[in-house]
């Protein structure tokens, strides 16, 4: 738990953003008060090893038997990395795998980068959730190449538009888990800016220092 709220600071910090007028465009085309840029949280050495080490722990007690992790490039790669590397530090073998925006056109014509083959078990990986759009295309995808669904994982449910539970639907009631939920962060976030307010009103405080 100690790692888990270590990791929802970082994403506070360096990945979110909230405007009280909605002024926040989605890749969807919707509003929202919130935007997530997972990157900047996947990219930095200690959110990625956090996420390397959390999302190991929830291969072993959920999905112990996968062979392969994976989602839609770009918001998927540093998680999949992430997972890979920590696992094999520890004694584990999770192959990480790329789903391709656009269908490969020359050699081997495939949807999947990566050493996963048809009939292997998979956990389908992403950053940030919304409309479930791009977590539905990547199991779409793995499923045309023949990989086996074994449920997803994602950084960040932003808990708009049930993306999560359009998610849940097209793999059949499997699993579907964030590791973390934009209600957890919103109260750290909430209290991180009341102590910031009450520093700027102190009459010690100096904004050139």
């Amino acid at each position: 738990m100690e790692k888990l709220e270590r990791l929802k600071r970082i994403i506070l910090e360096k990945s979110f953003e909230y405007r009280e007028d909605a002024s926040f465009t989605l890749s969807s085309g919707e509003k929202s008060q919130f935007y997530f840029d997972c990157k900047k949280t996947t990219l930095d050495p200690e959110g990625s090893a956090l996420i390397g080490e959390l999302l190991l722990s929830l291969v072993n007690k959920r999905f112990p038997h996968i062979i392969g992790a994976g989602g839609l490039t770009l918001g998927a790669d540093p998680m999949g990395a992430a997972l890979m590397h920590h696992a094999w530090f520890h004694g584990k073998q999770v192959l990480h795998f790329i789903v391709r925006k656009e269908l490969k056109g020359h050699g081997a014509i495939k949807w999947i980068e990566g050493n996963v083959k048809p009939g292997d078990p998979v956990l389908v990986l992403d950053d940030v959730v919304t409309t479930g759009g791009s977590v539905i295309k990547a199991i779409r995808r793995c499923r045309e190449d023949g990989l086996e669904i074994e449920g997803v994982a994602v950084l960040v449910d932003r808990e708009e538009f049930h993306g999560m539970e359009k998610v849940q639907r097209e793999i059949g009631g499997k699993p579907a888990v964030a590791l973390i939920k934009r209600s957890e962060i919103m109260p750290i976030y909430k209290e991180i800016r009341a102590q910031k307010t009450t520093v700027e009103k102190s009459p010690a405080f100096d904004p050139i220092k």
